[in-house]
């Protein structure tokens, strides 16, 4: 049996997103100035900054007060202490503050780097935080876009994400609508014919990594079309991705 072809395409020309915009009607704008014509099944994936700009997840850093703790940890690595305040008050959980680096489990459940604060491609004085809701952020954009397109689709909204076992940066799904984020081998056979018992892929995850190859993190390219995913479409979110605690040998 041959093997499908993906296809990943990166379509330019968003503008600046400020909060309300109409992030669905700006990528629908982006795909028509590209002459890109959209099909069923395609996999939107969206940048997870462009997606808390427009719900407004930005902080100014001077209405922060940072407290004792965040003043000593800045003080001791060089940070700024209002960041280091806002990175603590995004956190639901610190997993370790060791040279320089926070790593903390945020609201969400996601554990990553200061919370997902971020500074960069934002306004000088300005932080951007997550979405509040990637989930229901992926769904309401999925809902706008499978209506205007008359068509089934996917969205993945995706972030870069440090690995603790490996060097380098990858994409990775925080909201999903529109597709199984997981694709569950547990009980199939593999070419020998013995049963796998642990293989479980995270194909959202893998389709943020490969949007992220054409958007690439400085060439302010937020949006990339995946096409020719063999996918299970319909039901999943991004919280399917995060591992429960009683699962988690690390914590």
């Amino acid at each position: 049996m041959a093997l499908a072809a993906i296809q990943v395409f990166p379509l330019s020309g968003l503008p600046e997103i400020k909060p309300g915009d109409d992030l669905a009607r700006l990528i629908v704008e982006a795909a028509q100035n590209a002459d890109f014509v959209v099909a069923a099944q395609d996999v939107f994936v969206v940048a997870q900054k462009v997606v808390s700009k427009a719900e407004g997840r930005i902080v100014k850093l001077d209405t922060i007060s940072p407290s004792e703790r965040a003043v000593q940890w800045a003080r001791e690595w060089g940070k700024d202490p209002r960041l280091v305040e806002l990175v603590l008050k995004e956190s639901k959980r610190i997993v370790r503050m060791a040279q320089g680096v926070i790593i903390s489990e945020t609201k969400h459940g996601f554990v990553c780097a200061n919370a997902g604060v971020d500074v960069s491609n934002a306004e000088v004085g300005t932080a951007i935080l997550l979405p509040a809701d990637p989930d229901r952020a992926a769904r309401a954009l999925l809902d706008r876009l499978e209506k205007i397109y008359s068509a089934p689709l996917g969205v993945i909204i995706a972030d870069t994400f440090g690995r603790p076992w490996r060097e380098g940066l990858v994409n990775v799904a925080l909201g999903v609508a529109g597709l199984a984020p997981l694709r569950d081998y547990r009980g199939k056979t593999d070419a020998g014919g013995k049963t796998l018992q642990a293989t479980v892929i995270a194909v959202a995850d893998e389709l943020a990594s490969a949007a992220e190859l054409v958007m690439g993190k400085a060439d302010g390219i937020p949006l990339a079309v995946i096409r020719g995913a063999q996918l299970a479409f319909g039901s999943g979110v991004g919280r399917d991705l995060i591992r429960p605690a009683e699962k988690d040998l690390f914590r």
